[in-house]
């Protein structure tokens, strides 16, 4: 019985031993740099194909210096096991020009201990190769197109595989029903692998003698055993550290390691976690901007007449202009800053620019159902009824303002884009349904390919849509 007791706490202290080491912030971010030191050797292996990250973990393991501008976001959960998915929320087909213009593009990824590859690119990425073949073969039947499902035979089954293909007709019609334009690929795509355990790199062919547009899969941190294993360099190497950075980084981003990255890993064990404060503090007071960071996206379903935007970008003081665009521009901005406001939720505004406050995710939904969407709405419609565009922000760019977006261009907009605002500000009733609601969101992101609303932001926008007109008015 002792014997016993002894192993269960022996396994238990080495599990707490590895949960701690895990989370240790100087060896996370020196498990990063051996990381990215490896994704530097394959940049170099193929310098005249693009790379990018796969968002949120792969940003860690990219320098922006040499990362490609465009946001990739294959969700490991569209791979899991029993819930494959090509999902039209995420669609990635902004990705499409940039790989026919540099015939191919790397992307990068990583995991956590147990798998030498994450699903995001043994499954979602590969789905996503077949399913745009596929769906261009639909679209160009008189081609020869390769639309078999790829996979790395190591980390996929064959069983699994033949369950993913199984589904791939299906989602490809479902991609040419959609609102989405595929461009013209003079190449099937096809997913590559490479890991820090790979011997030899694929070797590509020459421009003019390829027969498929490769879609290089690079996983980042080395597979150890339990994910944890000591360096001679005095820390402990965490496999997939940027995985999870909430739980570990103290406030850091990916965006603030890469702009301090030699003083963070120059600094010793006990005086990082001052440093680190330091930078994530320093990164808060910044001085807002008198000009956009990045400008807003406008949607082109509806000619611009709606832009996105992210209040991060935005000046302190918003113009009633914008470079770029013609005419005068409205704002409606959503922010969960603590600024002084009314009990509604309202912040202080002028003519052009309402301002409302709430916290983004599942945090104040109801608020946003009850209140938000529906001033929102109401202060849109009048905007546009002025013959103003419209530019809705919120802290992300991507969860708030794209649902209010969202619910505005079902309400305003008829299904082939046109306003439907008349001078007097009134507007025909409507029917909103499910798959109006669905086409828009396309609409959306096809625009903006970073817009990433959440299940429940979304969820909100169907109640207040679909619900009476009576309510809509509140």
């Amino acid at each position: 019985m002792d014997m016993e007791f002894d192993a269960r706490q022996a396994s238990a202290q080495a599990l707490a031993y590895v949960r701690k080491e895990s989370l240790d912030i100087f060896n996370r971010l020196h498990s990063i740099h051996e990381d990215v030191r490896f994704v530097q050797q394959v940049r170099e292996a193929y310098p005249d194909l693009p790379i990018l990250p796969n968002l949120r973990c792969g940003a860690w393991y990219v320098d922006p210096a040499i990362a490609t501008n465009e946001p990739a976001y294959f969700k490991s959960t569209d791979g899991h096991f029993g819930n494959w998915n090509f999902n039209l929320r995420r669609p990635n087909l902004h990705l499409l020009r940039l790989v026919i213009d540099s015939r191919g593009i790397i992307l990068v990824d990583s995991t956590r201990a147990g798998k030498r590859i994450p699903d995001a690119l043994s499954k979602t990425v590969p789905i996503w190769c077949a399913v745009i073949n596929r769906a261009i073969s639909r679209i160009h039947p008189d081609k020869e197109w390769d639309t078999e499902l790829y996979c790395p035979p190591g980390a996929v089954s064959e069983q699994e595989r033949l369950q993913i293909k199984a589904n791939l007709d299906k989602w490809a019609d479902a991609l040419v029903k959609s609102a989405y334009t595929l461009p013209a690929l003079p190449l099937p795509l096809r997913p590559l692998w490479i890991t820090p355990s790979t011997s030899l790199f694929p070797q590509l062919p020459a421009k003019k003698d390829m027969t498929y547009l490769p879609v290089i899969c690079l996983s980042a941190s080395k597979q150890v055993e339990e994910g944890v294993e000591r360096r001679s360099h005095g820390f402990s190497y965490v496999q997939g550290s940027g995985d999870d950075h909430e739980l570990w980084g103290m406030g850091l981003t990916p965006q603030i390691f890469w702009e301090n990255q030699a003083r963070l890993l120059g600094s010793d064990r006990d005086g990082l976690p001052s440093v680190v404060t330091e930078v994530v503090n320093s990164s808060k007071s910044r001085k807002a901007s008198d000009v956009w960071t990045q400008m807003p996206t406008s949607v082109y379903a509806v000619e611009g007449l709606l832009l996105i935007g992210a209040l991060q970008d935005m000046p302190s003081v918003p113009s009633a202009t914008l470079p770029g665009v013609d005419g005068e521009v409205s704002y409606v901005l959503v922010s969960s800053s603590t600024i002084s406001s009314d009990n509604d939720g309202t912040l202080p505004d002028s003519g052009y620019v309402l301002r409302l406050m709430m916290a983004e995710g599942k945090k104040d939904q109801l608020h946003f159902l009850q209140n938000v969407l529906p001033r929102s709405t109401r202060y849109i419609q009048e905007r546009l009824g002025k013959g103003n565009k419209v530019c809705i922000c919120c802290d992300s760019g991507k969860d708030a303002s794209v649902g209010i977006a969202l619910a505005a261009l079902q309400l305003f907009f008829d299904d082939a884009g046109s306003l439907l605002v008349r001078a007097d500000g009134t507007i025909p009733r409507g029917s909103p349904s499910k798959d109006s609601i669905k086409t828009r969101l396309q609409w959306i992101i096809s625009s903006r390919p970073q817009a990433n609303p959440s299940r429940v932001t979304l969820k909100r926008v169907n109640e207040f849509l679909l619900s009476s007109p009576a309510f809509r008015r509140r």
